[in-house]
């Protein structure tokens, strides 16, 4: 098939430090390639792909140095140009929300569009009721529950290339935070249940302008002059086998509704397991008392942590294999694609896709 995948213009393809949309794109672009289809990816000129790349911009926006610069400027022109070319492809795979929904209105049947972020915004619902033609995806099934009259074509987790993580058969002593420094991701939990249990806690996480504040009056005094945390900062690819390796468990205690987390299942690639809070996608990502334990409350969190060195680091390794693959993503997303082609109707449950595929 040839397929066009579009992401969005914030990180490099994949991302040099953090970064979750872009980073699946890049995997599952690759991932494509290998399977034997015709990918071409719209992505920025810092992108690092095995299939055709068409640069709409000379550099990723986040890292971008210019003091001036117009997201959305840079997103039209990318829609623009894959509009041009469009005829070209079986089907436009958009990575991009809903921008390019004016512009695709008339062959909306030819392209599949994955939402990556958090629905329970106030304005979205207007935006899926004006163009109700355009096929969906989501990335867990709780991402829906804001949204359940969209067009929704399937649900199709998240994969990662196998490859890229080294597998650790044996732990460092450390609890890991890899992620966002924000209130939603709950740094703070995991500074409390350290010091509670006497555990080193390594925090690997980047910290945006609008959390600036939150770093700085919450999180920061809780780790001042505390040996058993570390705080690293932002990590590219290359680290996080280390990191997530070497960590007995990997602590999730989000409060909000995830719409996926990326960090769980590098996590398990790397054969260590999760500690996780019952929110958003967790339960759908999670094999409780296999590739970790899913807790509803702080005193459960702390016997997981305790609990979590019996559980098998192979088995663990096995189970990201078997679902987040990056191949396994990438079968799933062409059976949506066949559909599309066949003229298929599409229907909101097609999440057995990740079992057959």
């Amino acid at each position: 098939m040839k397929i066009a995948q579009v992401t969005p213009l914030y990180e490099a393809v994949p991302p040099r430090l953090y970064g979750g949309t872009e980073r699946v794109v890049a995997h599952l672009t690759d991932a494509l390639v290998d399977l034997g289809h015709e990918v071409t990816l719209f992505a920025s000129a810092d992108a690092q792909t095995k299939a055709r790349l068409i640069a709409t911009r000379d550099q990723a926006i986040r890292l971008d140095p210019a003091p001036l610069k117009s997201d959305l400027a840079a997103h039209l022109t990318q829609i623009a140009e894959v509009r041009a070319l469009a005829n070209e492809f079986d089907v436009v795979h958009f990575h991009t929300d809903m921008v390019q929904f004016p512009f695709f209105a008339d062959r909306a049947e030819r392209t599949l569009t994955t939402l990556h972020g958090r629905l329970d915004l106030k304005d979205l619902p207007g935006v899926y009721k004006r163009w109700p033609q355009f096929p969906l995806v989501s990335i867990s099934d709780d991402q829906r529950r804001p949204l359940p009259f969209a067009n929704w074509a399937g649900t199709v987790h998240h994969g990662m290339n196998a490859d890229l993580y080294k597998f650790s058969e044996k732990s460092d002593g450390y609890l890991a935070f890899l992620g966002r420094i924000s209130p939603e991701k709950r740094p703070d939990r995991a500074i409390m249940l350290a010091k509670r249990l006497g555990k080193r806690l390594k925090i690997a996480a980047k910290v945006d302008s609008a959390d600036r504040a939150y770093f700085e009056d919450k999180i920061a005094p809780m780790m001042m002059g505390e040996p058993l945390i570390e705080f690293i900062g932002e990590i590219g690819d290359g680290e996080k086998s280390a990191f997530l390796g070497g960590a007995d468990a990997l602590l999730f205690p989000i409060d909000w509704p995830e719409p996926f987390g990326l960090v769980m299942i590098e996590a398990m690639a790397c054969g260590t397991p999760v500690v996780a809070y019952r929110c958003g996608s967790v339960p759908e990502v999670i094999d409780d008392g296999v590739t970790g334990f899913i807790v509803d409350n702080d005193d459960q969190a702390a016997e997981a942590i305790i609990r979590a060195s019996d559980l098998d680091r192979n088995l663990v390794r096995r189970r990201f294999d078997t679902r987040f693959s990056s191949e396994a993503m990438a079968r799933r997303y062409v059976a949506l694609y066949e559909k599309l082609c066949d003229g298929a109707a599409v229907y909101p449950s097609l999440v057995d896709l990740a079992a057959s595929a």
